[in-house]
């Protein structure tokens, strides 16, 4: 008997189909845990950037009344796609030591349920969140460079920290954790009054 050469036999066929069998799953795994992985990085940079620019905004606010509501409507329009505002649970606007952890219970606490309108001059805003811990006022915040009395001995470090609840794209993603929950913050000091 002959054989051609390239040509394959029955078995030889089946051997091919069940490895192809063994290694599909292992392929189709790495796949998702790329893509997952990528969403999920996606997310955390997005969150990163929302409360830099937050931080920014609430250093540059200051004293000025209607500052939080300025800086939740940042942080509502800096999220970039495929991360959502609607996944953020909560925001803290907070009174941050010089290395960005929280001073004592200084802090501001905004949860995205209901929502809060600030009024101006120039007009109001309504973000989708309700305050439910008031610690740090816009107006006892100092921007002082002598300082404000009392604990403020000078300029303050104000803080944002983002707490935000990844949902996995795909069902194998589920299938390992139901979600993610990562706080992002970071702090910046008070443009100073003179």
């Amino acid at each position: 008997m002959v054989r051609r050469r390239g040509s394959t036999t029955s078995s030889e066929r089946g051997q091919a189909l069940v490895e192809f069998a063994l290694v599909l799953p292992v392929f189709l795994l790495l796949i998702f845990g790329i893509v997952e992985f990528g969403f999920l990085y996606n997310a955390a940079v997005s969150v990163n950037f929302a409360s830099r620019v937050a931080a920014l905004l609430a250093a540059e606010g200051g004293r000025t009344e209607g500052t939080d509501c300025m800086v939740l409507r940042a942080i509502e329009a800096d999220m970039a796609t495929p991360a959502t505002p609607t996944r953020i649970s909560q925001v803290e606007i907070y009174w941050s030591d010089a290395n960005g952890d929280q001073v004592a219970s200084n802090v501001n606490v905004y949860t995205r349920t209901g929502s809060l309108t600030c009024a101006y001059a120039s007009g109001s805003i309504t973000v989708p969140y309700t305050l439910s811990t008031e610690r740090y006022p816009e107006t006892e915040r100092c921007d002082v460079i002598a300082g404000c009395g009392g604990l403020h001995t000078t300029v303050d470090d104000v803080g944002v920290r983002i707490t935000y609840v990844h949902q996995w794209v795909t069902q194998f993603g589920r299938v390992i954790a139901g979600s993610i929950t990562f706080q992002r913050s970071t702090a910046v000091r008070m443009e100073p009054t003179l």
